[in-house]
């Protein structure tokens, strides 16, 4: 499945993009501004909203609030464990912004939403260019059609190593209506309601990649749905959702991990789907009007391990209204615990070089990660755009089946570790310290625009940088070690 170039440009944006020079504008208790809201209204292109830690009962609504491509906007707790929005109806409500990253802030026993994000219902015009990072979403605190994260009108945006926690009943913990160019990875989602992932109304263009579901919902992945035609972005949408990919990530339990509701051009792919409770698949068409919405159609499952047992009877269970003739099922594995002579599932289209009843061999009931004699290894088909795998591994080619390639050595996330340093504190106020695993030949801290404001060379670091000539802010420290490694990481002073 080919998705447009232009997705790209959401993901791959430099640090340098994110931030450039701004002041920092502090909300808190005895800080210049009480609330973030207040913050928002003085905040300009390349400005961070710092919150320090406390309870904060919101709803803070935010509207018009624009950094640029060279100089993003940042609304950033100092830790997501003591910087909360408790309670209220919504922690944040952001209409009609741009280049805004929100990250380190847990929302919790929200009424309504824990957080909206929307395009004042300007469909021509929408919220672009947003981030949401190292944010936790838990305990919401109302049962009906409530969500964590509520999307809708938002184009070029990514979230990213959120937590998930207690869902609604009735609620998603991403809920997406009329999105498009999104990618959400490195999430876990546990004891959902309704759905962990939703996309709806006109979403295209998504990507679904290393995150973990555990019990995550009637349907873990709602891919479509059923929206009010009203609520299409673009209004003229044939379809639900299209042009989605799910790779690489872990399902745990659940009645459907997969549904494909009114959509087409969806690839699920190279996923470990671990004790499905019901279903494994289900294949529905929600939103009826012929000719205008085409049948959920078109779709794919591939390179996936199904660990299941036998109170699933029924492995894909199809709708009315629905094209299940035109669906793809290839190299997946079937494994039926309970009775592996069972496994052969039923399918709606005769699958290409499946494997049945062989136990995939997991390191345990816990870690998914592949034994040396799995028959998943390295005979899956080979796919376009796979991400790393859930340890930070490359897929081979051909890839294994399932979320974990199977290979030895040092991991893509393990390398990225070698060479970054501790720093402590993190956020510091009076000094920074290194830990020297290797000998420190100079350290550098620059502002975002990449002015050197301090240089060590060859200095006792036992003793620490000061930083009492700096002013609160985010900097970047980079490190250069006699090894010739060569790390850089930001910096928070306040």
């Amino acid at each position: 499945m080919k998705i447009k170039n232009i997705f790209f440009v959401i993901v791959l944006i430099a640090l340098s993009a994110l931030y450039s020079i701004g002041k920092t504008l502090n909300v808190g208790v005895g800080k210049p501004y009480s609330n973030p809201a207040q913050a928002a209204l003085d905040a300009l292109p390349g400005d961070t909203i710092l919150i320090h830690p406390g309870n904060y009962t919101g709803a803070y609504y935010i509207s018009n609030l624009n950094g640029n491509a060279n100089a993003w906007i940042v609304i950033m707790g100092t830790d997501n464990k003591t910087v909360v929005m408790a309670a209220g109806s919504e922690g944040f409500h952001f209409s009609d912004v741009n280049y805004i990253k929100i990250q380190n802030i847990t929302f919790t026993g929200q009424t309504s939403n824990g957080m909206n994000m929307d395009d004042a219902g300007t469909f021509e015009s929408p919220s672009r260019h947003i981030i949401v990072h190292n944010c936790d979403f838990q305990f919401m605190g109302a049962q009906g059609n409530n969500d964590f994260l509520k999307l809708s009108g938002i184009d070029s945006f990514e979230i990213s190593y959120c937590k998930f926690q207690k869902g609604a009943t009735g609620g998603s913990g991403i809920d997406m209506v009329g999105c498009h160019y999104g990618r959400v990875h490195h999430c876990s989602f546990d004891s959902m309601g309704s759905n962990s992932v939703q996309m709806k109304g006109g979403t295209q263009f998504i990507k679904i990649e290393n995150n973990v579901f555990r019990n995550g919902g009637q349907r873990s992945l709602n891919l479509g749905g059923s929206t009010g035609y009203a609520f299409f972005r673009p209004q003229n949408a044939k379809f639900e959702a299209a042009d989605i990919t799910v790779y690489a990530n872990v399902f745990v339990k659940g009645p459907a991990p997969i549904a494909y509701v009114g959509c087409e051009r969806v690839d699920v792919a190279n996923n470990t789907i671990y004790l499905p409770e019901k279903w494994v698949i289900r294949i529905l068409q929600e939103t009826v009007d012929t000719p205008r919405f085409v049948p959920c159609r078109n779709n794919m499952f591939r390179n996936n391990i199904i660990y299941f047992s036998s109170v699933v009877t029924t492995h894909v269970n199809v709708g009315s209204n629905t094209s299940p003739a035109t669906f793809l099922f290839s190299h997946n594995l079937w494994y039926n615990t309970s009775n592996p002579s069972a496994s052969t599932p039923t399918l709606p289209t005769t699958e290409v070089s499946g494997i049945k009843g062989q136990d995939p061999l997991f390191t345990s009931s816990e870690n998914f990660i592949l034994l040396q004699n799995s028959p998943a290894i390295h005979n899956g088909t080979q796919i376009t755009g796979l991400p790393e795998d859930m340890q930070g591994f490359k897929f081979k080619d051909p890839p294994s089946r399932g979320a974990y390639e199977y290979g030895s050595g040092v991991s893509i996330k393990e390398k990225k570790e070698i060479v970054r340093r501790l720093m402590f504190p993190n956020p510091a106020t009076s000094h920074l310290f290194i830990e020297q695993t290797n000998e420190i030949l100079s350290v550098r801290i620059s502002d975002l625009t990449g002015q050197a404001l301090i240089e060590k060379v060859n200095d006792d670091f036992d003793n620490g940088i000061s930083l009492k000539d700096i002013l609160p802010g985010i900097y970047i420290v980079t490190i250069t070690e006699s090894n010739g490694n060569i790390s850089s990481q930001k910096l928070m002073k306040f």
